[in-house]
């Protein structure tokens, strides 16, 4: 059995709407435990995020980098940096901003660069700008690599955005990360199972 910690915070309702779907992702392969937190919640459940085999962290681009409760989230995980226990976890991210760019990519390289410091190893998306989806959506319209990216317009009800498609993309990132961490355990030495013999 894998676990998968989601850490995310939302402005607006957008951006929580995208880790929903990436949860759904992540539980639609079997064998996943899947605990989703707002960065608001991480200081009372620090241990699950030690105890995940993957990371999945989310957050809104503002001004082109990561929300300043996001930020702050980072902040705080310093004396796990310093004893290197996400150490070999692995990790990945999504961000959600108002207009088709918004500098989304600094924000993807924030999260991966935090991975990187602690010693993780990060799964991108996996997917070609426009790949065929579910009932005919095509996921990663923008063309981001290292992790997803939506957009939700300034203003859209958090009901309407981020769009369909976008949310499709979230779910694959889901469902890639794992599926990952299913093959992560079996290399790290966990009993393989039937599941993790075909993941």
């Amino acid at each position: 059995m894998s676990k998968i910690c989601i850490v995310y915070h939302s402005g607006y309702g957008h951006t929580e709407r995208l880790a929903r779907a990436v949860e759904r992702g992540a539980k639609s392969v079997e064998g996943t435990l899947v605990r989703t937190l707002s960065v608001d919640q991480v200081e009372t459940h620090w241990s699950e995020l030690d105890g995940a085999d993957a990371l999945i962290f989310g957050t809104p681009t503002y001004m082109g980098g990561v929300s300043a409760p996001f930020k702050a989230f980072l902040d705080s995980t310093g004396s796990r940096w310093a004893s290197q226990a996400w150490k070999d976890k692995l990790a990945a991210g999504f961000t959600n901003s108002g207009s088709p760019s918004g500098d989304k990519f600094n924000t993807l390289v924030q999260l991966a660069d935090v991975a990187a410091q602690h010693g993780m190893l990060w799964v991108s998306l996996g997917l070609l700008p426009r790949a065929p989806g579910p009932d005919g959506l095509e996921l990663n319209r923008a063309g981001f690599f290292l992790g997803a990216g939506a957009q939700s317009p300034h203003g859209a009800p958090e009901v309407e955005a981020p769009p369909p498609q976008d949310l499709a993309t979230g779910f694959a990132l889901g469902a890639r990360v794992a599926r990952a961490a299913v093959r992560w355990k079996i290399a790290a030495g966990q009993p393989p199972t039937e599941l993790a013999t075909r993941a």
